[in-house]
């Protein structure tokens, strides 16, 4: 790499140029990490690297490390005209260094901080920055071509959610490496046929026990699994086998470690100096300062370098309602107001439109996730209008009222029938995903298997059922790792996912009912090609509450539909009519209650003709066998 020719001045070599100053003072920079940090350089014809820092309330800043004996001082930086940015090239540095930047404050104290842009860092609880060459040869040219078919709107999108350090372990009980993970999550995903995986924050984290939640490294893959090239291939290797690539990401709050970038300089730099602002209730984390635009600067730059570098195909955001009201699990009298008296954060409102519109003008076949709780309206609709602006929404609401429904004994369910039926009041509202994620399996809430009432077989037979009612319902699937095949225990990220579970005839079916639901979800266009939008949901039956059954179709952009029948009760139902919009034959594309998936073989011998006998609104139906706990998949012929 040649140094740039830009010049502070005091007439020392600069990567910064007259823009970059100008653009991260306006908020607007994404794309700070290759101007700030640490980056091996050629200068004069002698290697080293050039270290810059943002610290405007530092009177002296030095680069200290394993190259100078952690002396302060002996590797001074200097000021950047008054953007309060330090700079120096320190000669001999190349990549391997262990380095941090020693602050003298104006406010008094003597500060050692890792570098906010560090590419690399030591494995916690060590906390050194370490330089590093990002040079890779990726190889998925191909799925980036792809890959903007691959995540639109249009397509089927599965998301498996895994967390990396306990997906699979070594037999001590060892987290695998990125390299020995890589061919495992990239053969597995494929095999089941997700479409895309979604990695539990890897951004470096000093407490494994927040799974990621706690990121104090926004531009640093975690070293607890490999260094950052490692990282690189696992995602190269995911793309090679057509498997995309989302990552969690946390805008919302930051670890208040004292290494990290709380009190940065001495002073508020990166969060709020009021504690009513500046520190998130439920997690004693610090909260970033959207108002401030160097803040936004570093932030927007972060989402993208993920993008661009690690080839990610889109961020899920992590908390987003927390970032949208003041008062957020603030008690009374423990918030400020906006400048109107509202409780909505202005400056985070402005962040997250500037973020999804810097996201999709520089990457536009990639995707944002808002993980949003409440009726926040136009999450995933354009800046343009008012919106936003995510790619899509999680459906929290459908998770909490459909865990909630399966987690009744049958015989209460029809006391509780409007929790299947609601969600379609709002469902065209937003661009949702339908989320079974890692917060429903932790904390005392048990497995989703655990969940399920009933005996032995009635609890696989439900936890099959509500997986095929996600599958069939209009909006894009996330599912946790583990729930896959039935995991009993819940979720512990510091011990592997039970596998030995697949030794088990209903276990292995659980498995094998997923991998069919996605492999139906990819093949059938009217399961995906209208999840997003009012046309590809059409009610059938939404009213039978004492059978528990629900029916309704699904429609694409052309071809056939398909109907979805679910029986919410261990009965078998003997010539339940459902109404249908066409005659002929109509097969059974799936049945959770077949025998290979650990059912009971209830079903309709692989089809049914439909009569001209009207029913529900519909010119035809049919008359089916329902299952116990079971879900129908049909398809008319032709």
């Amino acid at each position: 790499m040649t140094i740039r020719s830009v010049r502070t001045r005091d007439g020392r070599p600069s990567l910064l140029t007259d823009d970059d100053l100008w653009l991260f003072a306006e908020g607007s920079h994404t794309r700070l990490y290759e101007v700030l940090g640490a980056h091996p350089v050629v200068v004069g014809g002698q290697g080293g690297t050039m270290f810059a820092v943002w610290a405007p309330e530092a009177e002296a800043v030095s680069v200290v490390g394993d190259f100078n004996g952690w002396e302060p001082g002996r590797n001074p930086l200097h000021p950047v005209r008054s953007s309060g940015i330090w700079e120096g090239f320190v000669p001999g540095v190349g990549p391997g260094a262990l380095y941090k930047y020693h602050i003298v404050s104006r406010h008094g104290p003597h500060l050692l901080k890792a570098d906010p842009l560090a590419f690399y860092a030591e494995v916690p609880p060590r906390s050194a920055s370490i330089v590093w060459d990002p040079s890779y040869p990726w190889s998925d040219g191909l799925w980036l071509r792809e890959r903007g078919k691959r995540n639109a709107l249009e397509a089927p999108i599965a998301i498996y959610e895994v967390h990396l350090g306990s997906w699979r372990r070594t037999g001590d009980g060892r987290p695998l490496s990125y390299r020995d993970l890589a061919p495992l999550l990239a053969a597995y995903a494929k095999e089941m046929g997700f479409t895309h995986v979604e990695l539990l924050p890897v951004m470096e984290h000093p407490f494994y026990g927040s799974w990621g939640y706690q990121t104090l490294g926004y531009f640093a893959p975690t070293s607890r699994y490999g260094p950052p090239e490692d990282f690189l291939y696992l995602v190269d290797t995911l793309h090679r086998n057509g498997i995309g690539v989302i990552l969690d990401w946390v805008p919302s709050h930051f670890a208040p470690d004292g290494h990290g970038l709380g009190l940065f300089d001495g002073s508020h730099l990166y969060e709020h100096a009021d504690p009513r602002r500046g520190v998130h209730p439920d997690w004693g984390s610090f909260t970033f300062n959207y108002a401030r635009h160097e803040v936004r600067s570093f932030l927007l730059s972060s989402a993208l370098f993920w993008l661009d570098r690690y080839h990610a195909d889109g961020l899920r955001v992590d908390a987003v309602a927390s970032m949208l009201y003041l008062d957020y699990s603030r008690r009374e009298g423990g918030w400020v107001p906006n400048p109107y008296g509202g409780r909505e954060d202005l400056d985070a409102l402005a962040f997250l439109r500037a973020l999804n519109e810097a996201v999709y003008r520089e990457f536009p076949d990639v995707q944002t996730f808002a993980e949003e709780s409440t009726a926040w309206p136009g999450v995933s609709r354009p800046t343009s209008l008012g919106g936003l602006g995510f790619g899509f929404k999680w459906d929290m609401g459908w998770m909490h009222d459909t865990l909630l429904y399966m987690g009744k004994d049958p015989i209460h369910r029809k006391y509780h029938h409007d929790k299947l039926t609601f969600r379609m009041l709002y469902a065209s509202h937003e661009n949702f995903v339908l989320p079974l994620s890692h917060d429903e399996v932790v904390h005392g809430k048990g497995s989703l298997l655990g969940k399920m009432p009933g005996d032995e077989w009635q609890k696989f037979a439900n936890l099959r059922l509500l997986l095929g009612y996600m599958y069939g319902s209009a909006g894009k699937k996330l599912l946790f790792m583990g729930g896959e095949f039935g995991q009993r225990a819940e979720w512990d990220h510091e011990r592997s996912l039970d596998w030995h579970l697949l030794e088990f005839p209903p276990h292995r079916g659980v498995q094998r009912w997923v991998a069919d639901l996605n492999r139906l979800y990819r093949e059938e266009g009217a399961l995906h090609t209208r999840d997003c939008g009012d046309l590809g949901f059409q009610w059938v039956v939404p009213d039978d509450a004492d059978s528990s059954v629900i029916a309704f179709l699904r429609w694409g952009w052309g071809g056939d539909p398909v109907l979805f029948v679910g029986n919410f009760t261990p009965v078998v139902r003997e010539g339940y009519r459902v109404g249908v919009p066409r005659g002929g034959r109509w097969w059974e594309l799936l049945n959770s209650d077949a025998r290979e998936y650990g059912g009971s073989g209830v079903g309709n011998l692989g089809g049914v003709d439909a009569e001209e006998v009207p029913r529900h609104g519909f010119p035809h139906s049919l008359v089916l066998t329902l299952p116990p706990l079971g879900a129908l998949f049909l398809k008319p012929t032709g």
